[in-house]
């Protein structure tokens, strides 16, 4: 594989645009190495999810540029795309992201807010009576 796969991994309002090509493993985020965008070991183990999964740890160098949402929101959509991007490289690796749930998009988002509440989207005023 020689070209750059472009995909894009979605959650609440985190876009993550990733661009995959063969090379040596290197992951970036927004210009910064993976590693120090998301401290922690609990969020390594998150976004290395997809390439443990499929065994392509160390094949392939991904750019990733990530906006919106907070932080885990970025992660999950970061995980999103890459598994995303190795589906298409190469389409036997589908069933098995498939199997560990990373090709589905969660579909949970904040709810909105209705008019006539509280301030909140399912907070009611209070009564006022006795």
């Amino acid at each position: 594989m020689t070209e750059n796969i472009s995909t894009v991994g979605r959650r609440k309002e985190a876009v993550a645009r990733v661009r995959i090509s063969s090379g040596n493993g290197q992951i970036t985020v927004n210009g910064k190495p993976i590693g120090t965008y998301f401290l922690g070991p609990m969020l390594q183990k998150r976004y290395s999810r997809p390439l443990e999964v499929t065994k392509t740890s160390g094949k392939y160098s991904i750019s990733v540029k990530v906006e919106g949402g907070g932080q885990v929101s970025q992660l999950d959509a970061v995980v999103h795309g890459i598994a995303r991007s190795l589906a298409k490289i190469d389409p036997a690796l589908r069933p098995v992201l498939k199997k560990a749930g990373l090709l589905t998009r969660d579909p949970r988002v904040k709810e909105r807010r209705k008019y006539g509440n509280a301030q909140k989207a399912r907070a009611k005023k209070q009564s006022p009576k006795r």
